[in-house]
């Protein structure tokens, strides 16, 4: 089953992220103030960690949804699961 909004939202997160990060290397070469860099570099990192946590639900409500109706093609343990989100902290 799947769910094109969702993959949307992912997909419109990680290029927000990857306009950001281009941003950051700019400021870089382009010797910007250091707080200016930070704010940012935040901003991206802040951007990729609800991009990583929409695809991770997703394809989770995805497995159960379908789990409901036959079996699910993605299974995961519980301590994969936990692994994944421990990899997005």
């Amino acid at each position: 089953m799947e769910n094109p909004e969702a993959d949307t939202a992912a997909l419109r997160r990680l290029r927000r992220a990857q306009g950001q990060l281009t941003a950051v290397i700019t400021m870089l070469e382009t010797d910007r103030d250091l707080r200016e860099v930070v704010i940012q570099l935040a901003a991206t990192s802040h951007a990729l960690h609800r991009a990583g946590f929409k695809i991770i639900s997703e394809r989770l409500r995805r497995c159960i949804l379908d789990e409901q109706d036959a079996a699910c093609d993605d299974r995961i343990t519980e301590k994969e699961l936990e692994e994944l989100f421990l990899g997005l902290a």
